[in-house]
């Protein structure tokens, strides 16, 4: 399992938070948003997914990874 926090800009509410962490969960990746730090957890399967396709996830929301 691969562990990695980015940067994201756009949240502000837990709709953010729910929105990207529901979207990571419908993919089985462990995410975790952090408003106060405006940043993104995620824990995934390297041999499932790559840093790319975890951003296009998040973006796909809405927010910028930075």
């Amino acid at each position: 399992m691969e562990q990695v926090t980015m940067k994201v800009e756009g949240m502000s509410c837990m709709h953010c938070v729910n929105s990207i962490e529901g979207a990571l969960k419908q993919q089985n990746i462990e995410g975790h948003v952090d408003l106060k730090a405006g940043t993104v957890s995620v824990k995934y399967d390297e041999a499932k997914f790559n840093l790319e396709e975890i951003k296009e996830i998040i973006e796909e929301q809405g927010y910028n990874v930075v």
